[in-house]
């Protein structure tokens, strides 16, 4: 988020000064690292928890278009950085992998073949496809068929122009655009507090190494901070910080690098979550393409912990704790006491339990071939509700300051996916008398920008071939 809102900046105003601060010894080290996180391009191709069923059968599509159309403004601004040679080779860290669903039992193949006729017209959606035939499965991808019961009914859909990213590697390529470009770095220094003082923001920070304290001043200050982000946000004492708390979830993975095993398995395949489970905790076995070396991971197995970053304090849950976000935090905790239950479940989890979930996907999975990594912390919203005191989240919250001078992101998934469009609404809500000035030059970022692709589908069809072709993902 902060590299993409960087890069943004950097080209509308190349006379503006720009520091980022990094706790650790390197960027992308927390969230955006490729093994804490599954790289999914979320496009709501594959994933089951957007476009749910309603009650009367129907299903909604309209979260699924969103979060596309926001997919689609990123890869627009990823071509046009590539194209204007502002980042390297595409291949680095955007990879086309086929976007599957995979569901089992007679049920849910009913319930897949329902949504696919729900998608299937819609032009950000075109090209997917539907089969219960294990031929045409086996086809697709030979891993989920050996071992499995030759009466069981299986259905999948699939895109074959579905991506794999690496978050990590983009990082580090836009910060390496901001640097080159006049950008400071400084790395191993924590921001320790920020404090308003008449028209600029005080950032009073700390070096790792040797605890020297310093002091920098900005008119602007985005915190991109992940996981710590909140405490940030607390200390600045905006009042539109207020009330807002955090629900920590960690998550683990099973890895593969055989290529034996590897080789089998060309998708990133979603199936649907437990009953009780938050929708990040959706199963999923994916093609992971990182350092161009391919890899399969299977996850996430959901955990807990009090701390708000890998690299966090066990303390920060409790020290997030104010008199404002008390009561929304208890009412979250009185309201999901189910996926307290389930998290504990999963924490006691064993080994054999964990390779059991795994062998729902690849019944003939070798245990010896797999093992076992812990992904990043991510840490949901909770925010306040006026009927039931607080509700939990799932997906990301921009939280500015009324007169713009400061402004930070909350939560996680779609996350990184859609980057781009979320720091143009920072840039709107944050610069508004600068905002009309730029568009000229943000729509050569964003050829699209403002305008709904659902709403035009040879406008969709020529931007998804062109930023496909740029990206080489055709």
């Amino acid at each position: 988020m902060s590299a993409t809102l960087g890069a943004l900046i950097k080209q509308l105003q190349p006379d503006w000064t720009i520091e980022i601060f990094e706790t650790l010894s390197e960027v992308a080290l927390e969230s955006s690292n490729p093994w804490n996180n599954a790289g999914t391009g979320h496009a709501a191709l594959c994933e089951l928890n957007y476009g749910k069923e309603l009650p009367d059968g129907s299903f909604e599509i309209d979260s699924a278009v969103k979060v596309n159309e926001q997919f689609q403004v990123s890869r627009q601004f990823w071509s046009y950085m590539v194209s204007e040679g502002m980042l390297p080779e595409p291949d680095g860290f955007v990879n086309p992998v086929p976007h599957m669903s995979f569901v089992w039992g007679e049920a849910n193949v009913d319930f897949l073949r329902r949504r696919f006729e729900a998608f299937k017209n819609h032009p950000l959606f075109a090209g997917m496809e539907f089969s219960d035939d294990p031929a045409v499965i086996r086809s697709w991808t030979p891993l989920l068929l050996p071992g499995r019961s030759k009466n069981q009914p299986i259905a999948a859909t699939r895109v074959a122009g579905g991506t794999d990213v690496d978050f990590g590697a983009l990082t580090k390529d836009l910060f390496s655009y901001l640097t080159d470009n006049g950008a400071r770095l400084h790395l191993e220094r924590k921001v320790t507090g920020l404090r308003r003082e008449g028209d600029l923001w005080r950032i009073q920070s700390k070096h790792m190494v040797g605890g020297t304290p310093a002091v920098t001043k900005a008119r602007f200050v985005f915190v991109g901070a992940g996981g710590g982000a909140l405490s940030l946000l607390q200390k600045s004492g905006i009042k539109e910080a207020k009330g807002f708390g955090g629900f920590p979830i960690s998550g683990q993975f099973f890895r593969t690098d055989n290529p034996a095993v590897v080789a089998r398995h060309r998708a990133k395949v979603y199936g649907k979550a437990a009953v009780g489970a938050p929708p990040m905790s959706v199963p999923h076995l994916d093609t992971r393409v990182v350092d161009g070396q391919a890899s399969l991971m299977f996850g996430p197995y959901a955990g807990f912990s009090p701390k708000f970053l890998k690299t966090g304090s066990w303390l920060d849950l409790p020290l997030s704790l104010r008199p404002g976000n008390i009561i929304p935090m208890l009412a979250v905790a009185k309201d999901n006491f189910g996926l307290v239950k389930y998290l504990v479940g999963e924490l006691l989890a064993t080994k054999a339990k964990k390779i059991a979930a795994l062998r729902e996907f690849m019944p003939d999975a070798n245990p010896e071939d797999w093992r076992r990594i812990t992904a990043g912390q991510r840490v949901q919203v909770i925010k306040k509700d006026a009927k039931k005191g607080g509700v939990l989240q799932f997906g990301t919250e921009v939280v500015a300051a009324e007169d713009g001078s400061i402004a930070g992101l909350l939560g996680a998934s779609p996350g990184a996916s859609t980057a781009v469009p979320i720091m143009i609404e920072v840039l709107k809500r944050c610069f508004p008398q600068e905002f009309d000035g730029w568009k000229p030059e943000l729509e050569k970022m964003v050829p699209t920008l403002g305008r709904k692709l659902s709403d035009d589908p040879a406008l969709a069809e020529a931007t998804m071939a062109s930023t496909a072709e740029v990206l080489s993902l055709a």
